[in-house]
Formats: structure tokens, C-alpha cells, sequence
């Protein structure tokens, strides 16, 4: 029996956002990350040719998909992949969420997580009726000896990325252990003041995948977060286990959306279009958000900047939201946010240069 839930964050946020909208102007919504921008041509026409789909998809994939993304992830990332270790998903989302309980997890066993997190990290083990504890800096888990470590680079909420140093220090803590390393790198392709770096490339973990799992998204790369489209690779044993649970649970990807996955992992022309659309955004919020007086933390890759005044994280927000600008409170992520704000570049250029204006004064 899975562990009670908890209440869902974004509810206590409805209050500012009301604020925010009374805005002459109208809100700039800047507290979550859900891509504005048009899905590209490319995967939209990929998607309309693969619409006549009467029969059952392969919940392994196509072919033709796990040779396309084992090729981005090869271009890309400089990680050597198996296209059949390659296992696509319903977004990545579902995926977070439901892991530790194909991956066997149960009663009495525990998931780390970062101290700073995405929240599903946390749901995932609940449901799995697991318990989660949040560890800071990784590799200070004491005595505890975890089922399962979650680590996210670039990191939401902070763009915190990992170097491959550090990497290599957790591969080799989780293989004395047998605990199975998860990496969530949904935003791989957004590094800005550094380069993110996959727990699977060769110099993190040599030519070996054994224990490691790699979590990888369409939603923010590709503007895909509609079409539910993601996978995960790694550990082919790992992978294979999953494959056979998902099966039986029906856990299929739909058949346009796959093709429309190859398209969108064999175009790099649209990633960097969109890298550089959110890289201006990224520029304008960070110069104004500075001038109106708040540091800027981490941020060195992802789509969000983590601000602080060095004040509650609640102030921060009612403040913002009596400019008509509403974020999300660091506190959302783990105590250790609870003077941080998330800011995410993902609105559109004109609200970008509203929510600038109005830090300016």
C-alpha cells in the first residue's frame, strides 16, 4: 500500500496568482516550466504521417526510434548507448513517478533524493510505499544504504550541474553498494555556464552501464511536453525489467507519437533555435531580476534561475506578484529553498520583456 501523498504544492500558490493577475498589464506566470514555444515542423509532420495507426504499438519502441535516440544520445552527449537498452516512455514525468516501484521497490526500503528536488522524486517512493530522505551534497547518506539515489543535472529547481568529477565519485559509491543510481538529465541539452555531463558518458562510469539509469525528455528540448514523449537507458538487465513490467501494464507509448520522436531526436536544427530563444529570455530576466536586487544562485543550466533576497521565499513572492510576475517559493523543493524563488524563462519573448519592464521600474 502506497504512502499517503501530499497535498499538492501548487494550490497555496493560487492567492498570489490572483494578485498577479489584477496587473494592468495582465500576469507574467514565470512559476512553471511548460514550454510556449511552437512544436516543431519537422515532428508535427512526422506525427500527421503516422496518424493512420490501427494497430497495437511495441511498448519497446520502434526500431527505428531506439536507433534515433541511441544516436542523439552518441551526437549529443558523447554517451555510447545500446538502442536496445533503450526503452521509450509516457513522458518522463509518469516514468518518476512509478520507477521505484518496477524497479521493486516496497515496504521497508528507501529512496534518496536530492535536498532540493523535484517533488515526484518524493511521490515515486510513496507510491511504491517506500520512504524517501533527502540527502545534501549526494554522497552524505551516513550508514544508510538506499534501494535507489536520484540525482538531476541540471538540477530543477536550482541549474545546479554536475561535473564529471563528482559524478564519478557517486557511480563508484552506488556500485560498493549495489544501489541502483538513477539520472534524471531531462535538461541535458540546456547547459549555459556549464556543460551538463550524462552519468552514462565514459569518463563518469567507463564502458560499463551496470546499476545506472538515464532519464531523458522531448518536453523542454523539443517543445514535446504535449505529446508525452521520453526514455530511459542504461542497464540493459535494468531495462529488460522494465520492459517486461510495462508490458503487462499496458504502458505504451502511441504509435504517431513515436514517430514523431524519431523525427524530433534526428533534427538538431530546432534544439538550437530553441536553446537560442531561451538563452535571450534567460539574459533579459537575469539582468533585471539583478538590477531590482536579488543573487542570483547556481542556474548554470536548465530553464529556471534561483533567486534570492536573502528573505522568506513567501515574501519574495508576494512581492513579485505585486509586480503582476508570479514564481514558485523555493520551499516547494525541499527546506533548504525556503529563501530561494524559481524563475522559469519559458514565457513568451513579450512577456519576458513585460516582467523586465516592470523590475526596472
Amino acid at each position: 500500500m502506497f504512502k499517503t501523498l501530499p497535498d499538492f504544492p501548487w494550490d497555496l500558490l493560487a492567492p498570489y496568482k490572483h494578485q498577479a493577475q489584477q496587473h494592468p498589464d495582465g500576469i507574467v506566470d514565470l512559476s512553471i516550466g511548460t514550454p510556449v514555444d511552437p512544436t516543431p515542423q519537422v515532428v508535427r509532420r512526422a506525427l500527421a504521417e503516422a496518424a493512420d495507426a490501427p494497430g497495437y504499438p511495441a511498448t519497446y519502441g520502434t526500431p527505428a526510434l531506439r536507433e534515433a535516440a541511441a544516436g542523439w544520445l552518441n551526437r549529443r552527449l558523447g554517451v555510447a548507448a545500446d538502442p536496445g537498452a533503450i526503452l521509450p516512455v509516457i513522458g518522463t514525468k509518469e516514468l518518476v513517478a512509478w520507477l521505484p516501484t518496477l524497479l521493486g521497490a516496497g515496504p521497508g526500503d528507501t529512496v534518496a533524493i536530492p535536498s532540493l528536488a523535484y517533488p515526484t522524486y518524493d511521490v515515486g517512493a510513496r507510491l511504491a510505499g517506500a520512504d524517501s530522505f533527502a540527502v545534501d551534497g549526494l554522497l552524505t547518506l551516513g550508514p544508510q544504504t538506499p534501494k535507489i539515489v536520484w540525482i538531476n543535472s541540471p538540477s530543477n529547481p536550482t541549474g545546479q550541474v554536475l561535473p564529471a568529477e563528482h559524478l564519478r565519485k557517486v557511480v563508484t559509491w552506488a556500485r560498493e553498494r549495489g544501489v541502483i543510481l538513477i539520472s534524471d538529465e531531462c535538461y541535458a541539452e540546456l547547459g549555459w555556464d556549464a556543460e551538463p555531463v550524462s552519468v552514462l558518458r565514459p569518463d563518469v562510469c567507463g564502458d560499463d552501464h551496470t546499476g545506472l539509469l538515464a532519464v531523458h525528455s522531448l518536453s523542454k528540448r523539443s517543445n514535446l511536453a504535449g505529446y508525452r514523449a521520453g526514455f530511459v537507458t542504461g542497464d540493459p538487465a535494468l531495462v529488460k525489467q522494465l520492459l517486461e513490467v510495462r508490458k503487462h501494464a499496458g504502458m505504451i507509448v502511441p504509435a504517431p507519437v513515436q514517430a514523431a520522436m524519431t523525427a524530433a531526436f534526428g533534427d538538431d536544427e530546432h534544439v538550437e533555435e530553441q536553446r537560442a530563444r531561451y538563452a535571450r529570455r534567460r539574459d533579459a530576466l537575469r539582468t533585471a531580476f539583478e538590477a531590482y536586487g536579488f543573487r542570483v544562485d547556481h542556474s548554470q543550466g536548465g530553464l529556471y534561475l534561483w533567486v534570492t533576497r536573502d528573505e522568506p521565499c513567501w515574501d519574495t513572492v508576494k512581492t513579485l506578484a505585486e509586480l503582476g510576475i508570479l514564481v514558485a517559493p523555493g520551499e516547494f523543493y525541499g527546506e533548504r529553498g525556503a529563501q530561494h524563488v524559481r524563475v522559469a524563462f519559458t514565457a513568451t519573448d513579450e512577456r519576458v520583456t513585460a516582467a523586465t519592464v516592470r523590475l526596472r521600474g
